[in-house]
């Protein structure tokens, strides 16, 4: 998809130093993946304790 996107160039240029991403596109396509990675971890951890998987790990050492 194409967009014109206003962003600083104070941001951008920092973020290819650090990652060593050569060019804008890259750039901003990792840190949509890395943002939509770091929102589904979120979501999981809200389930934390909320599920009883109900594991018995001696009958799971046996086998």
């Amino acid at each position: 998809m194409r967009t014109t996107l206003e962003l600083p160039d104070a941001l951008v240029t920092d973020a290819m130093e650090i990652t060593k991403i050569q060019t804008k596109t890259d750039v901003i396509k990792t840190a949509l993946e890395n943002l939509i990675q770091k929102e589904r971890i979120k979501e999981l951890a809200d389930y934390f304790g909320k599920i009883d998987l109900e594991i018995d790990l001696e009958a799971m050492r046996k086998r």
